[in-house]
């Protein structure tokens, strides 16, 4: 197992020297921060984009960065819902290894992800999300689920989580992640449902139902980070206030706890949908044209068995 990787810089040192040229099929690709991200992975050595859009726009906002017309294409379509399903089907084909989503609705790119005939998840697969965060008060990548897909996921989503964030860590180099199941309290009690889905889960991880990390459950967030907490609580657990991912029980409460990181504690972030044949990148269009670039490596890493 590799060095585990502790910042989002080394997930795309990691990327460039997987020494791959990994083919991105983007819809509606006419964003800055978009064509930015990918412009990076362009002149790094690892990503070839094909640009789905309206391919005069594109043309304005990759030409200045590229000069080399063999190193990307342009599809030219400017319809958003058209541009969307054939950035799907190259995925699809095998003509593209990474879908990522440009200036398209998420609703309307998750459609054509969706299709039961032309789309990339399985039959009965669970989709959902996880995202590292990289924290200036944190000494490592902290990995979170699901804070985008699942709005109550069930038992069985709850499990599909922890094992696309465990398969995630450890192909950043973690080889038995540290896994916490979040709620309001430590104790396991009828007046939070979800700790009941907790309780049952750790077990199943205790009998090997579970696979290749270590976890613990509920927990509130200062026990699952913080070693000083335990104590002072007088908690006893195998995470030990160094969780390497937090598991949520609803998407309300993953999602806002992400975005107060983000918005308040200076977070950056590296994030993907799971579940599908191939990665798919979705993030909002106001995202950064630098969190934009680690979501694209991150892509790029769990693209190159598939």
């Amino acid at each position: 197992m590799d060095t585990a990787i502790k910042h989002l810089s080394e997930i795309a040192e990691k990327a460039k020297n997987l020494g791959k040229l990994f083919r991105i099929a983007v819809a509606v690709a006419e964003d800055a921060n978009t064509i930015g991200a990918l412009v990076r992975g362009v002149k790094d050595g690892f990503v070839f984009p094909i640009l789905i859009g309206n391919a005069g726009r594109i043309a304005e906002l990759i030409l200045p960065e590229i000069k080399d017309v063999n190193a990307y294409q342009i599809v030219d379509i400017p319809d958003e819902v058209s541009a969307t399903r054939e950035a799907v089907r190259l995925v699809q084909s095998g003509e593209a290894d990474v879908l990522m989503k440009g200036l398209v609705a998420t609703d309307k790119f998750l459609k054509a992800v969706l299709d039961k005939e032309k789309g990339l998840l399985p039959p009965k697969a669970v989709m959902s999300y996880t995202c590292a965060l990289e924290l200036p008060k944190y000494h490592k990548l902290l990995f979170i689920s699901d804070t985008a897909v699942l709005t109550y996921p069930d038992l069985d989503q709850k499990i599909a989580m922890v094992n696309y964030s465990v398969n995630i860590a450890r192909r950043l180099g973690i080889a038995k992640p540290k896994v916490a199941l979040v709620s309001a309290t430590e104790k396991v009690t009828a007046a939070i449902p979800a700790t009941f889905d907790f309780a049952l889960m750790c077990k199943m991880a205790d009998r090997g139902q579970i696979k290749n990390c270590i976890m613990d459950g509920p927990l509130d967030v200062f026990l699952a980070c913080d070693p000083s907490s335990l104590e002072i609580k007088g908690v006893s657990s195998p995470i030990n206030g160094d969780a390497d991912i937090l598991i949520f029980p609803n998407l309300e409460s993953a999602n806002s706890f992400y975005k107060g990181l983000m918005l308040f504690g200076g977070g950056e972030l590296a994030g993907l949908i799971c579940g599908t044949t191939k990665p798919v990148v979705v993030m909002s269009r106001s995202e950064s044209e630098n969190s934009k670039y680690y979501c694209l490596s991150l892509a790029c890493i769990m693209a190159e068995d598939l």
